[in-house]
């Protein structure tokens, strides 16, 4: 699989999560849903018809247990129900996703709480836009994700417009062996204060990014190569890396580019990434953001 399939597919996967949970609950909410209408049709009482003739033509008395010809049954039952009543279905799904939504953000919101010193404000942070900046906004990423490099505009952009905002980079190479190479020329390249610079070039280059398309990336730039070569290997680089990787484990991100703007998330490139970034910290500007 190519770095770009790898790419879209970690997108996809984060932004249709919620749907491949959804599926075997859907049907099982589904199933106690259509019984309970069917059961509600009935006499307060008496069980519904269909299914008190199943249940009574196959369950001994007290058994407590449903032989394979109730459960068919039953399945029939639900079955020509939502044959009939499909729409029951996008009813169950659109409540089973607002349910999972509520509880990742509300996972999310105690994960940052937690996190948020090494999130918003570590004192080796990647930083682009006003280093004092009153809002910060975090960017997980890779340098061969093909969102990544879509989303770079949008990121330039509000750095570029707003004198006030504070972005931090978190390396995430999850893509490949190759994204560790250039991510650690790239952290080598903050010792020379040209972190943002060269990682502006590495997401607009074409091709693969790597060690030795960073490096040449990095010489163009004018930086001190003998220098850069040493500080790419040091273990305070490698351990930057490590600490990125964590953190993401912490805060439940599995693909790139994962944004956090205060307690809230974007995951993903969006068409509309840099007004949903935009909107987001005019909004946390006017309420106040303790960690961010």
């Amino acid at each position: 699989m190519s770095s770009t399939s790898r790419t879209s597919f970690l997108h996809t996967l984060s932004e249709h999560k919620v749907l491949l949970l959804a599926v075997p609950t859907l049907l099982v909410l589904a199933a106690l849903f259509v019984i309970g209408r069917q059961s509600e049709k009935a006499p307060a009482t008496v069980a519904a018809p269909d299914t008190a003739q199943a249940v009574s033509s196959t369950t001994p008395a007290g058994s407590g247990q449903i032989d394979p010809n109730q459960k068919q049954a039953i399945e029939q039952i639900i079955k020509d129900y939502l044959v009939k009543n499909p729409e029951i279905l996008v009813e169950v799904q659109g409540a089973l996703e607002a349910k999972l939504e509520k509880e990742h953000a509300d996972r999310l919101k105690v994960a940052i709480a937690e996190n948020a010193k090494e999130l918003f404000r570590h004192p080796n942070a990647s930083v682009a836009g006003d280093p004092d900046g009153d809002i910060t906004v975090v960017e997980f990423f890779d340098y061969n994700c093909g969102y990544c490099k879509r989303g770079l505009d949008d990121v330039a952009k509000l750095v570029e417009s707003d004198p006030k905002v504070r972005v931090v980079f978190k390396e995430l190479p999850i893509l490949s062996k190759e994204s560790t190479e250039a991510a650690r020329v790239a952290l080598a390249a903050k010792n020379q204060g040209k972190y943002w610079e060269l990682h502006r070039a590495l997401l607009k280059a074409r091709g693969q990014a790597n060690e030795a398309s960073a490096l040449k990336l990095a010489e163009e730039l004018g930086l001190d190569m003998e220098q850069l070569k040493t500080d790419m290997d040091s273990d305070e680089i490698k351990d930057e890396i490590a600490q990125s990787e964590a953190l993401a484990q912490k805060m439940g991100v599995n693909g790139t580019p994962y944004f956090l703007v205060g307690d809230r998330s974007i995951p993903g490139a969006p068409q509309n990434l840099y007004e949903q970034l935009s909107t987001h910290v005019d909004e946390l500007r006017k309420q106040g953001c303790s960690f961010c």
